[in-house]
């Protein structure tokens, strides 16, 4: 062997080692386990310490969820994400076991949920199974682990949940099984030692990839809003509890019972959306019982029906959720924009959790027109740590690339492989992977992402008019709705994913492709007018419908449309309203961006009057009904509707980034006839707040800037004279020069750069 050859292999022997030093446990299921659908196995290891390290992390994986006690308490609520990072590999959790161990016998008990089956957010290995490793402990999953199968938990009967949801309804029956076998106490006779299926990162399971977003927040037991008194003895009927909003929830019980009585469990949601959803059912032993079913649900409503006879004792929740603070605000003087933002916010938080969702009931599945809705909502209402949602998805969209160059979504995805071109192009566009960069200065994911960016935009060609060739992709869809002119769309999106990606190559200092896309957007720019434009509105070669409101919005909104279009483009949006509740943001931003904020908020009002002022339903449409009178299933919980929450804190109040992990930021109030408007959030770079206060002849801002940021502060220079109370500030001059470095920032105002502290502008 040449001494080149001898180094490789030298290299390749120490590099398969330190991976399996990295991953010495070994992946184990139980001796009866046939990997069926809807399979739960319970682990047990007892392992001693003489004394608690003051870290104990677990690495944990599994297929597909998993519980964890440590000596008989919860320490992780629904752990794992669901598969994969990439179609071949799995997440894993790491988890400080330190807090809840003792010196002498500890007992770690593992409960495994195994779904077995596809769906639109995971994709199954085809294995159930454990891998639990903890250095400092000295504990690996191994055949020393005790396992047996739960034979408490079964499958209901039909209905089952739909094509699109990986889970199973629960069935727990607890005359064949409890939860004492948790307890460190309990004995377990009926386990038997685990088998080995194979390492670590053998297949199926292959690589073991960080998990790249928090533990769910547990916010623990909770009390139901409205509910009958307690204790009851049941009639037979159904028992309907209130939450206090739509929420990610698990339903609770204590009563007593003879042995054999079902009792069902589902919420007002089980047809959200259409389609039956997830459900639970349990069947009583004798005497006092509680029981948790650990699938969570969605709804405003949960339902039990207790047959006749069983006493009520208790009924509460458990709440979980995406580990985020809402610490975002906005308020105004309208109590409408008030309502919307909280509404916004409140679908936003439950459509989040394992990805960014359509919807929490009928599909829990990642598409990409909603998530960059959702992710752009996040920047503005919720603390830093939801970012890493997004990034997960981004590193997903581009890990499950087709080999033919294109991305689909969503993903992860165990029975779905569907491009729509139109969501596909605005991910990877301006409001989707760049506004992630802005927000967060993550230049590390777009370095991962960048190659995969490239590869899909090379699918996109150019006719011999300078516009995109027509490509549909595998579902040619533009939005919900009438009147869509969809190559129109898509040309307005793919200049967006130009700008998008000549950005990403500027940051990574490849400045041939910075050229080279520059020019690109010049020629497409051009093209743009000269075959799209006709001189009284935006249409497509081909499109006989009706004039679409979206085309004319995103044509201003990705900077297509010349200002001198924009008394056309506005007189279009005062009659045609065809946008759905996802596209009407990108409408009313047009207005705003077009200097109609006044109409813009009119408009958005007018909109969303019915969803906002509906007092049943906490979150907002997926259409603007519900059912018949909606889009696409029309359920009640989608986030991609919750754009107004963007427009009122980035356009009425003004607040945007100018440079990454807001570093510098604009603020450019646009109050669309307010009085009084304010917003703030935590940023990555510290806290932001913005407050305005405008009468007939006065004008009153306050900034908050942290440490280590400046801002642009802009003020309408109808105002003649400005007193300023704080440090560092300084006039701009010439604004020429203004808009050059800070793109956006328009005539017509006074603009002045300040550094970190409290500011006040008061003008008149």
């Amino acid at each position: 062997m040449k001494p080149i050859q001898l180094f490789i292999s030298l290299l390749f022997i120490v590099q398969s080692l330190s991976a399996q030093e990295h991953w010495n446990a070994l992946r184990i299921t139980d001796y009866n386990n046939q990997n069926q659908t809807n399979t739960w196995i319970d682990f047990v290891k007892t392992v001693e310490i003489s004394s608690v390290p003051s870290k104990a992390v677990a690495k944990i994986a599994c297929d597909s969820k998993y519980w964890l006690w440590i000596n008989g308490e919860l320490v992780v609520f629904e752990g794992q994400l669901k598969r994969g990072p990439t179609p071949r590999d799995t997440y894993y959790d790491e988890v400080d076991l330190a807090p809840n161990l003792k010196p002498g016998k500890n007992t770690i008990a593992v409960l495994v949920w195994y779904f077995g089956k596809e769906g639109f957010s995971h994709k199954s290995s085809g294995q159930a199974g454990l891998v639990f490793q903890c250095e400092e402990l000295g504990i690996k999953s191994d055949k020393s682990w005790l396992s047996r199968l739960d034979n408490g938990f079964e499958q209901t009967n039909s209905l089952y949940p739909n094509f699109r949801l990986p889970e199973s309804n629960i069935r727990f029956d607890a005359r064949k099984g409890n939860f004492e076998w948790v307890k460190p106490e309990a004995k377990k006779n009926d386990f038997k030692n685990a088998i080995v299926v194979g390492g670590a990162e053998s297949s199926p399971w292959n690589n073991l990839v960080k998990r790249p977003t928090p533990l769910w927040k547990d916010y623990g037991m909770k009390e139901y809003v409205t509910m009958p008194t307690l204790p009851f003895i049941s009639k037979g009927d159904t028992i309907v509890c209130r939450l206090p909003y739509n929420a990610q929830i698990t339903p609770y019980f204590r009563i007593e019972s003879k042995s054999g009585m079902e009792i069902g469990i589902r919420t007002d949601h089980y047809f959200g959306g259409g389609p039956q959803n997830v459900r639970a059912e349990y069947v009583t032993s004798e005497g006092i019982q509680e029981y948790e079913s650990l699938g969570w649900m969605n709804g405003h409503q949960v339902c039990y029906y207790f047959p006749k006879g069983v006493k009520v004792l208790d009924l509460k929740y458990r709440e979980t959720g995406f580990n985020t603070e809402f610490t975002g605000s906005f308020s105004c003087n309208d109590a409408f924009y008030n309502k919307l933002w909280k509404k916004a916010l409140r679908t936003l938080y439950v459509t989040m959790r394992d990805t960014y969702m359509d919807c929490p009931d009928r599909e829990r599945s990642q598409w990409w027109g909603d998530m960059v809705n959702e992710s752009g909502e996040s920047f503005y209402a919720l603390s830093p740590s939801s970012a890493s949602i997004t990034k997960k998805g981004m590193l997903e969209l581009i890990n499950w690339q087709r080999e033919d160059g294109v991305i689909f979504s969503p993903i992860p995805a165990g029975n779905w492989n569907v491009e729509l071109p139109e969501q596909m192009l605005a991910s990877i566009g301006y409001y989707g992977f760049w506004n992630y960069y802005l927000n967060t200065g993550d230049k590390e994911t777009i370095k991962k992402v960048y190659d995969g960016v490239k590869r899909y935009l090379n699918v996109w060609q150019l006719d011999k008019n300078g516009i995109l060739v027509h490509r549909e992709g595998d579902w040619y869809w533009g939005d919900w709705g009438t009147n869509i002119d969809k190559q129109g769309l898509y040309n307005a999106w793919y200049y967006l994913a130009l700008k998008s990606y000549r950005n990403m190559s500027e940051l990574l200092g490849n400045t041939s492709e910075v050229l080279k896309t520059e020019a690109s957007m010049v020629l497409l720019r051009k093209a743009f007018n000269e075959q799209l434009w006709n001189g009284r509105e935006y249409r497509s070669a081909g499109y006989k419908d009706d004039t679409d409101d979206r085309l004319q919005s995103l044509a201003v909104v990705a900077g297509l449309a010349d200002a001198e279009k924009y008394p056309i483009i506005y007189n279009i949006l005062q009659t045609k309203k065809y946008a759905s509740p996802y596209m009407e943001k990108y409408v009313v931003e047009a207005l705003f961006k077009m200097g109609y904020g006044v109409y813009g908020l009119d408009r958005l009002k007018e909109r969303f009057s019915k969803m906002v002022n509906d007092t049943v339903s906490t979150t907002l449409y997926e259409g603007w009904g519900i059912g018949p009178d909606g889009f696409g299933g029309g359920s009640s919980n989608h986030a991609w509707s919750g754009g107004g929450l963007t427009i009122l804190s980035q356009y009425v109040c003004g607040l945007s980034p100018l440079t990454a992990a807001w570093k510098t930021f604009k603020v450019k109030p646009m109050l669309g006839g307010l009085k009084y408007a304010e917003t703030g959030n935590q940023t990555v770079s510290g806290e932001i707040h913005v407050k305005i206060e405008e009468t007939v002849s006065s004008y009153k801002l306050d900034v908050k800037v942290p440490d280590g940021c400046s801002a642009i502060i802009c003020i309408p220079d109808k105002y003649k004279v400005i007193d300023i109370a704080g440090k560092n500030i300084f006039n701009i001059k010439p604004k020429k020069n203004l808009q050059a470095s800070f793109n956006g920032i328009e005539q017509g105002y006074n603009c002045f750069s300040v550094k970190s502290g409290l500011f006040q502008f008061v003008a008149r």
